[in-house]
């Protein structure tokens, strides 16, 4: 399979029409449907179900999709960290994040680092532990921001700081809205909406205890942000983080007894990374290092 066509692919499967997707590609109709056919021979499997005016991917035709993506980004990531390679230090670094106030540690030092490197550029991608790994593994992401407990027996890595707190968010209207913490035993009438991490999901029923089988779960989540829109919504109360941001017309209740969580920033080991990631590992480390020192 040529990069090429894996890009012809794409657009035609973004297009859903042969003929649109070869004006913005810049090639004739009849050349994007050869190409399309030839790759389907290639693979022996048939990509799109066709009709006079449009075209769908098939079950094979989604599957390639989602490699195909990963294909191109990967190729033009390394492109780029091939660009600019002269004196000074420049170039890409992809970065997974979790949901955590760790990311306010790290935004501080990345901007810190393009002051002095300007011609370096971050590429964020939020998701949860699970999906932030796999990005890693297939070289996607070249460091991520990982939410514990996770498994990082793979992976050099860095603890953060900060400490994370949990707790429950709420609508100011609940009755648990005006409490200084809440127990297990007090959200055993409320719908709950959890976090979808099995690893996190076992931390938890830990701190319940008991009471952890009677809990009613309404619903599950990997990123805050949809949580706070079904707390908002009316369909439970959100087992979450402390976070910074705008947490209008909600109110988040500590744990008690207390249940905090650590983040680490990991990569895999024993893998070459970019000048700018290593330089930008070391520089993380020095400061750690030096506020670490600081503080004893």
């Amino acid at each position: 399979m040529e990069l090429r066509v894996l890009k012809y692919f794409l657009m035609a499967a973004r297009e859903e029409n042969i003929t649109k997707a070869a004006n913005l590609l810049h090639v004739t109709q009849p050349t994007l449907s050869r190409q399309l056919m030839q790759l389907e021979e290639e693979l022996g499997v048939k990509l799109f179900q066709r009709s006079n005016h449009s075209i769908i991917l098939t079950e094979d035709g989604m599957l390639l999709k989602r490699r195909a993506q990963e294909i191109v980004s990967l190729a033009e990531k390394t492109e780029r960290e091939f660009q600019n390679r002269g004196e000074e230090l420049a170039g890409e670094i992809a970065i997974g994040c979790g949901e955590t106030g760790n990311m306010s540690f790290l935004s501080e030092r990345m901007a810190e680092f393009r002051r002095k490197h300007p011609l370096v550029r971050f590429q964020i991608h939020s998701a949860g532990a699970d999906d932030i790994k796999e990005r890693m593994e297939k070289g996607l992401s070249d460091i991520g921001l990982l939410m514990e407990p996770v498994d990082i027996g793979r992976y050099e890595f860095i603890r953060m700081p900060g400490r994370e707190q949990w707790g429950v968010l709420v609508r100011e209207d609940s009755p648990l809205a005006g409490r200084t913490s809440v127990a297990p035993e007090d959200l055993l009438r409320t719908p709950l909406i959890m976090a979808k991490r099995e690893q996190v999901q076992l931390e938890l029923a830990n701190w319940f205890g008991d009471v952890y089988e009677s809990l009613e779960i309404a619903a599950t989540y990997n990123l805050l942000l949809n949580a706070m829109n079904m707390v908002r919504h009316g369909v439970g109360a959100a087992l979450c983080f402390r976070l910074d941001g705008d947490y209008s017309g909600l109110s988040f209740v500590p744990f008690e007894p207390r249940l905090e969580a650590g983040a680490v920033l990991a990569w895999k080991k024993a893998q070459t990374v970019s000048t700018a990631t290593g330089e930008f590992i070391r520089f993380i480390k020095e400061y750690i290092r030096g506020i670490s020192g600081n503080a004893g």
